[in-house]
């Protein structure tokens, strides 16, 4: 609002000044019109053509064109019709070749010269003001038009993307969920004809690992839209009990989670039991959770006393991570001075950034605190 009213006061002043100081006065009204036509000039910001009309006596009177100067400028930027332009700029020219030819003889050849050149003083600001305008349109146009296509080539790419994924979640399922269905086959063919308790137990179980793996796995491609439900903690020590792994499950607390803080709950654990049985054999490992305000899970192993089943490519920490954060929380993992490892994470126990669209879970996948 300042700068506004300072630009304002310095262009009248500057127009009234290059007035007063014209020596030249043809007429007893010259001054007096222009200075008003001066003083009056902050009307074109709202009324342009009331400017340029203020600015007819004066241009008569011959000390009018410099507060004219400004007003077809501002005319020429606000008005977009090209014959109201052209109105006001042979307005203009007529009303100061007119004064000439009642007050003066003048031969037609310096006339015509004398007309031209008015007609130029009063056409240039003019048009300056509409180059200004048509230049600042097109910078917008242009602008918007980069943005339009930015917009499209982002869409584009994020339609690539949901194409690229999923024709990856089509060759996933349709690889890993065959071979996901042969070993859930083979495996009750063995238990149906094995004659050892043991061997149809284990078959068994095998069966049900695969069919809940193949169900959680079409239930992270989106694949699925019936409910998917996990097992609790306790079953899945139990598990990795059962696998031969030494566990030992500490829980506090009885804070109400969210699903997705509670499936990343489980999957924490999942993974680190996972990564247990396939680089430290044999280790021992010791789970905490504390279902308190943040909650906290750890799973902490010795070193292991077979060697790694595993290629340690470490892809599943990542994911974990990125699933932990999603979750709100934070993963760590580090080594132990001893040769095993440890991993721990911080997760809220309210909402989280993916409640009720984690593809993971399903529509009613119920948590693993209150399994």
């Amino acid at each position: 609002m300042v700068k506004p009213l300072y630009r304002e006061i310095l262009t009248v002043g500057i127009t009234t000044g290059v007035v007063l100081l014209t020596q030249d006065r043809p007429f007893p009204w010259s001054l007096w019109t222009a200075v008003a036509a001066s003083l009056l000039l902050p009307v074109r910001l709202r009324w342009p053509w009331l400017a340029s009309l203020l600015c007819i006596p004066a241009i008569a009177g011959g000390l009018g064109w410099a507060p004219a100067l400004v007003a077809q400028y501002r005319l020429g930027r606000k008005e977009k019709s090209i014959p109201v332009q052209l109105f006001w700029v042979v307005f203009m020219t007529v009303a100061a070749t007119l004064t000439v030819l009642l007050t003066e003889s003048i031969p037609l050849g310096p006339l015509l010269l004398t007309t031209a050149f008015t007609f130029g003083l009063a056409a240039a600001p003019t048009a300056l003001g509409a180059l200004v305008t048509a230049r600042k349109d097109l910078t917008q146009s242009l602008y918007e038009a980069r943005r339009a296509r930015a917009a499209e080539l982002e869409a584009q790419e994020t339609s690539a993307r949901a194409a690229e994924r999923a024709r990856i979640a089509r060759e996933i399922h349709d690889a890993v969920g065959h071979h996901a269905t042969l070993i859930a086959v083979e495996s009750a063919a063995l238990a149906a004809t094995a004659s050892d308790p043991a061997v149809r137990e284990t078959a068994l179980r095998l069966r049900a690992l695969a069919k809940e793996s193949l169900a959680e796995m079409r239930a992270a491609l989106g694949l699925l839209n019936s409910d998917t439900s996990y097992p609790s903690l306790q079953e899945l020590i139990d598990r990795a009990r059962v696998a031969g792994v030494s566990v030992t499950l500490s829980e506090t607390g009885d804070a109400a989670l969210s699903p997705a803080v509670s499936r990343a709950l489980f999957r924490v654990v999942q993974e680190a039991l996972t990564n247990v049985t396939k680089h430290a054999p044999g280790a021992t490992v010791t789970v905490t959770v504390d279902r308190a305000t943040p909650v906290r899970v750890s799973v902490v192993n010795g070193p292991g006393e077979l060697p790694p089943l595993g290629d340690g490519g470490g892809a599943g920490l990542h994911g974990l991570s990125e699933r932990v954060r999603l979750a709100g929380g934070t993963l760590t993992t580090s080594y132990r001075a001893d040769g095993g490892f440890s991993v721990s994470a911080v997760l809220p126990p309210g909402k989280s950034k993916v409640d009720g669209q984690d593809s993971t879970f399903g529509g009613g996948a119920r948590s693993s605190a209150n399994a």
